[in-house]
């Protein structure tokens, strides 16, 4: 019974150390939505990772490369908020820089 147990937990943790969940939907979901509400600001992801932290709950890592100046984690949270399943996300932009300044 122990062994049973232990073997459990081994695969469901090897799955959150291995980043298990990047071929969930939930990421195609999470990519579209940064596509579709970040393309007036050209605002790209340069890197994402997803875990499960629930039955069906999400937690996400994203960080973000844009021309947007007004873009704020708040902001990027509100696009992914049509997606309840995300429950937590941690949010990093990146500002390009101006490539005509002044």
């Amino acid at each position: 019974m122990v062994a049973l147990w232990a073997r459990r937990l081994i695969a469901d943790t090897g799955k959150v150390l291995l980043d298990r969940e990047m071929d969930h939907p939930v990421v195609d979901e999470i990519r579209q939505a940064i596509a579709e509400d970040g393309r007036v600001g050209e605002t790209r992801i340069a890197d994402l990772h997803v875990w499960r932290v629930g039955k069906s709950s999400y937690s996400c890592a994203i960080s973000l490369v844009t021309h947007d100046r007004a873009l704020t984690p708040g902001k990027v949270r509100d696009w992914l908020s049509q997606h309840e399943e995300i429950v937590h996300a941690t949010i990093e932009i990146h500002q390009c820089p101006d490539p005509h300044p002044g």
